[in-house]
């Protein structure tokens, strides 16, 4: 993860919060954290947008650790799209927030209702929750909003992706008025900045990169090929695989379909989806970040929950049907400053995914093609005409 020169002392922390960080072995702030948490300190509301990886965490993370020391009660919320990115942000509180007294609770859906309002009931300092699950203890009377003075909602785009503004809106309406509100997004899409408009009072925005933009060090490759031919492609691309293996699909039943098959060709593979209980899918993600097997099969929705070091390689095996998405699931591997891959499977049909993806990274994918499987040319898009835009064209060309 690229830091910058500074330190973290230089942002206005106190010196314990510091002394925390230096234990934790954090030295040098990234872009985001520099540029935000200076913000934060001075109550400004926060707009921040950078792309996954660059450690947003900690830029909304260390504000609330610093401006909750010594309070007693629950003064803070931060609504998280899934239950892992909730519970990486929650190890990060504790990690840091622990020897200084800040602590937080995990309120997140596949766990005990029960359990979690015994943990209220010691008032944590900070409560990590999905939007669903705090709507849960909302109608249930376990959490006063009322004494909340800081809000943060991490990954907002995602939110909405999955369908969480009914909730995000009725929790906003419940919170006091006089609060601070830090928003942070890979993108800014349109209803995000509408809520910010609604609900920040007179936010700085802080973007250190612009939105879309993917990260340095992937090495991008584009297959395109009929329908048909995409199982024997995928087991083509990753026959030789040998390094840390990430690989999408659309939904949960084509990713167990395809750890099956890639179980089948003697590949150590597990997958990962909505269906499986919280306690599998901690499971597994351990289970891949200790390398105790090489693929990992996921869905959408499980894209941004996944952070992992060391991913060689990412794989669609279904291409994403929005540009943000691309430049997410990408952004899975080459952290850190390190390098790596992202390969797409694509079908003719899919091929205004292609333009727009290309449109926002700004450069055309390189294109591959896999032994052994008819090649798919493509030819220039066609101008606009009164009857509209008919986009790129193809034609199917016979391996000789």
């Amino acid at each position: 993860m690229e830091t910058t020169p500074r330190q973290f002392k230089d942002l206005g922390l106190s010196a314990p919060v510091l002394e925390s960080l230096e234990k934790a072995g954090f030295h040098h702030p990234t872009p985001i954290q520099e540029a935000s948490i200076p913000v934060a300190m001075a109550d400004n509301d926060l707009i921040g947008i950078a792309q996954t990886g660059t450690g947003k965490t900690l830029a909304f993370v260390l504000p609330l650790i610093e401006k909750l020391q010594g309070i007693d009660g629950t003064r803070a919320v931060i609504l998280c799209p899934t239950r892992e990115i909730a519970l990486q942000t929650h190890a990060a509180i504790e990690k840091v927030g622990a020897p200084l007294n800040v602590n937080s609770v995990a309120i997140i859906g596949g766990k005990p209702i029960s359990g979690q309002t015994n943990s209220l009931k010691k008032h944590p300092s900070i409560l990590v929750a999905t939007p669903g699950r705090l709507c849960d203890h909302m109608e249930r009377r376990t959490v006063n909003m009322a004494s909340i003075s800081f809000l943060v909602m991490d990954e907002a785009d995602h939110m909405l992706d999955l369908g969480f503004l009914p909730q995000i809106r009725h929790i906003l309406r419940a919170l006091p008025k006089d609060r601070q509100t830090l928003m942070f997004s890979a993108t800014m899409p349109g209803e995000i900045t509408r809520l910010a408009e609604q609900y920040l009072n007179n936010p700085q925005r802080v973007q250190i990169a612009p939105p879309g933009t993917a990260a340095v060090g992937i090495e991008h490759a584009l297959y395109m090929m009929e329908p048909q031919y995409k199982r024997e492609a995928i087991l083509k691309v990753l026959k030789e695989e040998k390094e840390s293996t990430l690989v999408f699909t659309r939904t949960r039943l084509d990713a167990e379909w395809l750890s099956r098959l890639l179980a089948k060709e003697n590949h150590s593979v597990e997958a990962i989806h909505s269906d499986r209980s919280q306690s599998e899918r901690i499971s597994v993600l351990e289970g891949f970040k200790n390398d105790q097997f090489q693929i990992l099969v996921a869905t959408d929705i499980m894209a941004r929950g996944i952070d992992v070091k060391g991913i060689a390689h990412v794989v669609n095996f279904d291409i994403p049907q929005t540009a943000e998405d691309y430049v997410h699931r990408s952004g899975r591997t080459a952290r850190m400053n390190a390098t790596g891959r992202a390969s797409t499977l694509a079908t003719w049909v899919e091929s205004h995914f292609v333009e727009q993806i290309e449109k926002l990274l700004g450069f055309q994918l390189p294109r591959k093609h896999v032994e052994g499987i008819p090649v798919f040319e493509e030819t220039p898009a066609i101008p606009v005409t009164p009857f509209g835009r008919a986009g790129t064209r193809g034609k199917r060309v016979r391996l000789r």
